[in-house]
């Protein structure tokens, strides 16, 4: 671990981390292509969605310097059905300010953690504009491509791709799941 993560600690986000999370949101929708969104949600909106996430015990992380979130992640069900109850998407976003020195690393592993104890078998990562640094951060912790859907987003004034990464998480499929949908 370098020394600028090492002050950092890897927490469940609050209510109050919504301001932080809702800024670095804001960066990568108008900077970046990960995210297809081309308006960031509100410091509301994301206090909801940390809500919404800790009601259903699914896991929302914050990698926390000094009391202020850089950089965030959770894990949501992958789809809405029944049968997907066992799969989440995970979404992770760290501060400009902090990238590239293993604070994305440490959340990621942390979230995978928790989203197993939560009790998925599978977690997908869906990179919009297949953005290298993302995916590049994915397979480091064992994440393998599942596909690719080509020029299906548009933003930046050009086509984008979005990449589909899998994990198997805890037994994945070598067993069936504690409860059935």
């Amino acid at each position: 671990m370098n020394e600028a993560a090492a002050d950092i600690s890897i927490r469940p986000a609050r209510s109050n981390d919504a301001h932080s999370i809702a800024e670095i949101y804001a960066f990568h929708v108008k900077h970046g292509t990960a995210s297809f969104d081309t308006s960031p949600r509100s410091a509301p909106e994301v206090a909801e969605k940390i809500a919404d996430c800790a009601a259903r015990g699914w896991p929302f992380l914050v990698a926390d310097q000094a009391g202020r979130a850089v950089g965030y992640a959770y894990a949501t069900q992958f789809r809405d059905r029944p049968a997907y109850e066992s799969t989440c998407e995970n979404s992770i976003y760290i501060d400009p300010t902090v990238i590239g020195h293993g604070v994305g690393t440490r959340l990621l592993a942390a979230l995978i953690d928790a989203s197993e104890q939560a009790g998925f078998r599978q977690m997908i990562a869906v990179v919009g504009g297949a953005e290298p640094a993302s995916v590049a951060l994915h397979s480091k912790l064992g994440f393998r491509e599942a596909g690719r859907m080509v020029a299906v987003g548009r933003k930046h004034g050009r086509w984008l791709d979005t990449v589909y990464l899998q994990l198997a998480l805890g037994e994945g499929d070598n067993a069936p799941p504690s409860k059935e949908p």
